[in-house]
């Protein structure tokens, strides 16, 4: 098994504290136990793709496909080649023993459009027979992706049109796994945190570039919506009323918590002094 990383080390601490101050009062639709959740942080920007598996179905959904789909597919589905660079599971070996049900892609779920996040949907759609899921409103920012990409000069497939839409508010169930969508315009105008319901732990969320360790999403980039004020206000209103254990995992960057980022954060957070800022540092 690989040796921990400090960013390991810092999610356990934070997982230990959370099992032992569980908010008890949160609605409970269809939550999933102990599921296996990987990050892999892909392409040139190194944005986190995560990968959530039920342990006890074996369905899993990719959110923010947007790179490298060859590893993720070799290791989903085989276990080989370069894995995750984190995740909640045992070690490899354990991975291929056989303990864990055959996992079976069930949907494709987007936080947003940027072309990093969403560039090679495509290509996972050619392997998977499954529906991708983006908010509406970030229909048109998805269009854009090829030209974004090549713009950087990367080379991205003709892109994709989303099957559904995200329902913000909304429960939705892929499979056996279960994501709340909460809207959070700002960064982009169909930004979305998909909260994962978990019995017995912490919640996790996948925030994409909404909210960093420390930081925001940019708000000043093109053809995006972004709005320094409106994200600050998604922030505000979506994410700060959520318990303080529950697991962040940003689009790009460390792990951190909600507590963590409500008190600290200098953007948004109780530190922020009303919000000195008017861009966050990543994508």
């Amino acid at each position: 098994m690989r040796k921990a990383t400090g960013h390991q080390m810092l999610f356990l601490s934070l997982l230990n504290k959370a099992q032992t101050n569980l908010d008890d009062t949160r609605g409970r639709v269809m939550a999933v136990s102990k599921p296996l959740i990987e990050n892999y942080f892909v392409g040139a920007l190194q944005m986190r793709c995560s990968v959530v598996t039920d342990t006890a179905s074996g369905d899993t959904i990719i959110i923010d496909g947007g790179a490298e789909p060859e590893r993720l597919i070799a290791w989903i589905e085989n276990w080989q080649g370069r894995g995750p660079d984190w995740s909640t599971g045992p070690s490899s070996d354990e991975y291929s023993s056989g303990d864990l049900p055959k996992r079976k892609v069930v949907a494709l779920v987007n936080t947003h459009a940027h072309f990093d996040h969403s560039g090679h949907i495509p290509d996972l759609l050619n392997n998977y027979n499954v529906k991708w899921y983006l908010h509406k409103d970030d229909t048109y920012l998805q269009s854009l992706a090829q030209s974004s990409g090549q713009s950087w000069g990367f080379e991205i497939p003709t892109p994709a049109v989303a099957d559904e839409n995200l329902i913000s508010g909304s429960v939705m169930s892929f499979g056996t796994i279960d994501l709340e969508i909460l809207h959070t315009p700002g960064h982009t105008l169909g930004g979305c945190c998909l909260r994962l319901l978990i019995d017995g732990e912490a919640d996790h969320i996948f925030v994409g570039d909404t909210l960093f360790a420390g930081s925001v999403g940019r708000t000043d980039l093109p053809d995006t919506g972004g709005d320094f004020d409106l994200l600050s206000k998604s922030i505000h209103d979506k994410l700060w009323p959520l318990a303080d254990e529950i697991i962040v995992h940003p689009g790009h960057g460390p792990l951190t918590t909600i507590g963590e980022e409500r008190m600290n954060n200098p953007f948004v957070g109780l530190s922020a002094n009303g919000g000195a800022y008017s861009r966050g540092k990543y994508l």
